[in-house]
């Protein structure tokens, strides 16, 4: 019986490999599918196997049943693309020139800012977006009921689950799994309880930067974000730091680059102050090494932080992120 069961998928295989037609696929399905089918006259020959055996022949029919379906219905769908495709073709109608697509301009000013630092020396690491309280806050020297958790409009999945309001969580997770020297950048997308308009998003872009080292200063970190500026606004561009305050960095400082619209004496795009914001920086506050089980009698690092919706409206003079997001392809088209 076994021989009789592949002697009749290889019949099966042969024929309906061959057929051109609808009516020769229907021909094959009552032969061997139909209820006075081939296949059905093994099944009827079933009750006649020996009891020891029959459980085998039945699993053996059952299997060749499955597959002789399946291949019908391939067949059959395959068929029945190729008659729609045959119906809606018109050989008499011009032919359609080829729509080259363009990339989001998002994406063209990440892609940018990850092979300076690249080539700066630095690693890409990611993190997950869905985030845990402790990695988002309490890692990074926020605990709870600290008056800074105020500043990040937290979107909460639950009491102890949010979606990460910065890219700063990477650097905790990658401090737990590595040793220093570390020098990493970590881009990626967050989210804020943010209205939209046209400068706040509920949902943008960031990256996060951390180098952690023995003898790191300060002015390592202004060398590096001055030479970001350079390589990507133009070697002219100035860059200046005003004290600030972050939780998980001291000291702290915003980053400010001259506008390349004006190079410094004032337009619209920067409001007529000659600088454009770009975000925060400073020294890895000494708690978040103990977070981490750095010893921070030992190593010093820097972090810093960029949002790339803000560096591309920048680059792109624009004064609207929101433009990023509404799919219009008379702006996307322009990238």
């Amino acid at each position: 019986m076994l021989n009789r069961i592949e002697e009749l998928k290889n019949s099966f295989l042969s024929e309906i490999n061959k057929i051109v037609t609808r009516e020769q696929l229907e021909e094959i399905r009552n032969k061997y599918l139909s209820r006075k089918g081939l296949l059905a006259d093994l099944f009827v020959e079933l009750k006649d196997i020996d009891n020891e055996i029959r459980p085998q022949i039945g699993k053996s029919l059952n299997e060749l049943k499955g597959f002789l379906q399946d291949k019908y219905q391939e067949f059959s769908n395959s068929m029945a693309i190729g008659d729609t495709a045959e119906q809606n073709l018109d050989l008499t109608l011009p032919g359609r020139k080829l729509f080259i697509g363009h990339r989001h301009p998002l994406t063209i000013v990440l892609e940018q800012i990850k092979s300076i630092f690249w080539g700066l020396g630095f690693r890409i690491e990611d993190g997950p977006e869905i985030e845990t309280d402790y990695y988002n806050f309490e890692a990074l020297n926020i605990p709870r009921n600290h008056p800074a958790r105020n500043m990040q409009d937290t979107l909460y999945i639950s009491e102890d689950v949010v979606l990460r309001t910065h890219t700063s969580p990477v650097q905790v997770r990658v401090m737990e799994a590595k040793k220093p020297p570390i020098r990493i950048i970590a881009p990626g997308r967050v989210y804020r309880r943010d209205t939209p308009d046209a400068s706040h998003s509920p949902f943008f872009h960031q990256v996060e930067g951390l180098v952690v080292d023995k003898g790191i200063s300060f002015a390592d970190l202004k060398g590096v974000i001055t030479s970001f500026a350079h390589k990507m606004f133009g070697p002219d561009i100035q860059v200046r730091f005003r004290p600030s305050f972050f939780p998980f960095t001291e000291p702290s400082a915003e980053y400010d680059i001259m506008c390349a619209s004006c190079h410094g004496k004032g337009c619209r795009v920067c409001k007529n102050t000659g600088w454009l914001e770009i975000s925060g920086a400073g020294m890895v506050d000494p708690n978040v090494f103990k977070a981490v089980g750095y010893d921070p009698e030992k190593y010093t690092g820097y972090a810093f932080g960029m949002g790339v919706d803000r560096i591309a409206m920048i680059k792109y003079q624009m004064d609207d992120i929101r433009l990023f997001f509404e799919n219009d392809l008379r702006f996307l088209s322009q990238f």
